[in-house]
């Protein structure tokens, strides 16, 4: 039995690194450690415990993991560190030697975090807990807001893909997931909190169902007649499983929003091969023009990564006239990045940093002129927004159904309400279109 006494009147930061299921999961630990007593640490107030959630992706990521851990350690001096995320299941004795670290949790552990606080007293070294791979079976359920208007409900975790280029898989385990009740029962509460929208979120939440014989698409239709829930949004979703029936389904739901995002990661079919990728460039472009065909204004986003082991210059310039030729809204676009332990290291042809960063800005500049014509067609058209809380002295800002983002005058009464808005030009930095509350 934990003693929560301790635990009371304490204080706690949280930063969090990486991808939307990494801050539903912030939230989550953070809930869980607001019902034992502990509250958020005010802006400059020091912190008795620190949580940080990492990512490692990239090595990028891994360094600045690193970093955030000395900024925080610096900024609340004496204050019990915890260290947890894809970066401390990879690496957790290496993690549990920065100075200030107490302990490490990995995968399976996270959610189970009070547990590993003790009483609060500082480490002389930091402690790992991690589990082996074979050993990450549960999977913790999160639905949770934070300090945004909307909710992240996870719906899935792990991966059974194993591409060559990424250890997602080694730290997060295999693919599992809750069962559709306790999803729709999540949905219920959240919409009871006054929640109006929901992200669906996991690693690869097309593979919902492996550890209930479930699948995605009766999740999809189960969550739609949750009562209260405004929008759901569909998170990353691999392209050969979103189906022909889920893509049909959204376009005729009230409550599904015409909004996707689908990793392609190369417009080369060599390349993607490379990758070992579950599809082809022109399956890709089937599934494209399907939801185009019965969703002309729908938002695409696609994650493209850039210089790969293995990408030739041509192979780069098929890629670039294909993405090019793609209905899409939105390019995410990654450098490369070696991790070890990867497939993707045997393989030949190494594109040097200054070429990645070529054609990472090459893609870049595609990305801008696709979203801001699909921007501009829709200047003059009324549709409902979502609008959310601005930080101090901004405007209001919120969401279109195609998430077109939209910014209006302030006014704290509309935080987290649905309003008809008239959609006018740029503002003055060309990231969201001015509206007019009709």
């Amino acid at each position: 039995m934990i003693d929560t006494n301790i635990f009371q009147d304490k204080t706690a930061v949280y930063y969090t690194l990486g991808c939307k299921l990494n801050f539903s999961e912030t939230s989550t630990i953070g809930r869980i450690l607001r019902e034992a007593g502990v509250r958020t640490a005010r802006k400059g107030e020091k912190a008795d415990i620190c949580v940080v959630n990492t990512c490692s992706v990239t090595e990028v990521a891994d360094k600045k993991c690193r970093q955030v851990i000395h900024k925080l350690v610096k900024q609340h001096p004496g204050a019990f560190v915890v260290v947890t995320g894809c970066y401390a299941q990879l690496k957790p004795d290496t993690v549990a030697k920065i100075e200030g670290v107490d302990v490490v949790l990995g995968a399976e552990q996270k959610k189970d975090l009070l547990q590993y606080l003790g009483n609060l007293q500082k480490h002389e070294t930091g402690e790992a807990y991690t589990s082996a791979l074979k050993d990450i079976r549960s999977f913790a359920p999160s639905c949770s807001r934070g300090d945004r208007t909307r909710f992240f409900l996870k719906v899935q975790d792990g991966c059974d893909y194993y591409c060559s280029y990424c250890t997602i898989p080694f730290a997060r385990g295999r693919s599992r997931n809750g069962s559709i009740a306790s999803m729709v029962e999540q949905a219920s509460r959240a919409a009871a909190e006054g929640g109006k929208e929901i992200v669906l979120t996991g690693v690869n939440i097309g593979d919902f169902g492996k550890s209930t014989g479930e699948t995605f698409f009766d999740l999809v239709k189960a969550l739609d007649d949750v009562e209260g829930i405004e929008r759901y949004r569909i998170s990353s979703i691999e392209p050969n499983l979103l189906t022909d029936e889920i893509i049909e389904y959204v376009s005729r739901s009230r409550r599904f929003m015409p909004h996707f995002h689908i990793p392609l990661q190369s417009g080369s079919d060599e390349v993607l091969k490379l990758m070992r990728r579950r599809y082809d460039t022109a399956s890709f472009a089937s599934k494209i023009k399907k939801i185009k065909e019965v969703m002309p204004d729908s938002f695409i986003g696609v994650d493209v990564i850039v210089g790969t082991r293995g990408e030739t210059e041509e192979y780069f310039g098929q890629a670039y006239e294909f993405i090019k030729s793609l209905d899409v809204t939105q390019l995410h676009v990654f450098s490369y990045s070696e991790r070890p332990g990867t497939q993707a290291l045997k393989i030949d042809h190494v594109v040097a940093p200054e070429e990645k960063h070529r054609r990472s800005q090459q893609l870049l500049e595609l990305s801008d002129e696709k979203i801001r014509a699909f921007y501009a067609r829709h200047i003059g058209q009324t549709m409902p927004v979502l609008l959310e809380r601005p930080k101090p002295g901004l405007p209001m800002h919120g969401f279109t159904p195609n998430y077109i983002r939209v910014e209006v005058p302030h006014d704290a009464a509309l935080d987290n309400r649905l309003v008809s808005v008239r959609l006018g030009d740029f503002n003055a930095g060309g990231t969201a279109l001015l509206g007019t509350i009709e």
